[in-house]
């Protein structure tokens, strides 16, 4: 990992005229650069050794043809994260309305809302306000939703010979949005060891559980997950009021954040919560909306999915 600023930068550089870790995940894309930034092919370079950082050789293969794009920034400077690419950022909408709540009115919104209540109790007790870690650590979780439902929509999708309306996309780009939170918190908070053993408990429980849920009640498993975000905007905005009580120390934004969502270079913390409390409003709405589809007794494909709502 290396040193960027005040943080860390959470993807590797692919090596120059191979394949990076990061790149291999991403060798084909469906959307065209933006005009913010430029891409040309690499030429392919035979296969070589190239020395790390360590003195080490790495081995580069070019016999698939596979290169890394040259991509700039719009001032010319070259492009940093393998992970994400300049037509993958946006500007947060801040308008939304961070105060929407779907009230619990038949049995099944109840069981959500209770059990939503119920799982934030030992968070509560056990991170207290220590938001950063909280922070952290549900984002660990939030990420998962969004990558069964679209799993399992894309299996369905398989099997049934139909399209998905868009939602598996939608799904996954919630996923990804998710992620890239939990990248920009790590930035800022360094998990312990203790915490990390957390995070593998939590997730191996939670993906199982939240699978089942899903295959058994997507209208549930939606339900719940927009319950799940509506605490998350509760979080962040007790986050930001620390922020400005001076509680917690406004630093400087990471790296990684100022590019993923066009931040200004001067941005700080404060600025990051804010654009991660308005996407957890969007994918609120984007739950809330995929489970009153299925309350209807439809199926997703037939309602418009929200492609590209953060």
């Amino acid at each position: 990992m290396r040193r960027l600023g005040d943080g860390y930068r959470s993807c590797s550089p692919a090596v120059s005229g191979g394949v990076g870790s990061c790149w291999r995940m991403m060798s084909t894309t469906t959307s065209a650069p933006s005009q913010s930034s430029k891409m040309t092919s690499a030429p392919t370079q035979p296969a070589s050794g190239e020395e790390n950082e360590k003195g080490g050789k790495l081995m580069v293969s070019s016999y698939w043809g596979i290169s890394k794009p040259k991509v700039t920034r719009e001032d010319g400077t070259d492009w940093p994260w393998n992970c994400f690419m300049p037509w993958d950022t946006y500007e947060a909408d801040l308008s939304i309305d961070l105060h929407k709540h779907h009230v619990p009115k038949t049995f099944s919104d109840k069981v959500a809302y209770r059990t939503v209540k119920l799982l934030r109790k030992p968070t509560d007790i056990f991170f207290q306000r220590r938001y950063g870690c909280r922070a952290m650590m549900l984002e660990t979780v939030a990420a998962v939703p969004g990558m069964v439902g679209g799993m399992l929509l894309h299996l369905r999708s398989l099997r049934r010979f139909q399209q998905s309306g868009g939602w598996i996309k939608a799904l996954l780009e919630e996923a990804e949005n998710e992620r890239m939170h939990l990248m920009t918190m790590v930035e800022l908070v360094k998990p312990k060891w203790y915490e990390r053993l957390l995070v593998l408990t939590v997730q191996g429980v939670f993906f199982n559980a939240f699978f089942v849920l899903y295959v058994c009640s997507p209208k549930l498993a939606h339900r719940i997950v927009g319950y799940l975000e509506e605490e998350a905007i509760h979080s962040y905005t007790e986050y930001l009021k620390d922020i400005e009580n001076g509680k917690i120390v406004n630093v400087p934004a990471p790296a990684i954040s100022i590019d993923y969502w066009k931040l200004p270079k001067d941005a700080t913390l404060k600025d990051v919560i804010t654009v991660i409390r308005a996407d957890e409003a969007h994918h609120r709405d984007v739950n809330h909306f995929a489970s009153d589809v299925h309350y209807q007794g439809k199926e997703l494909r037939d309602a418009p999915a929200p492609v590209g709502y953060h």
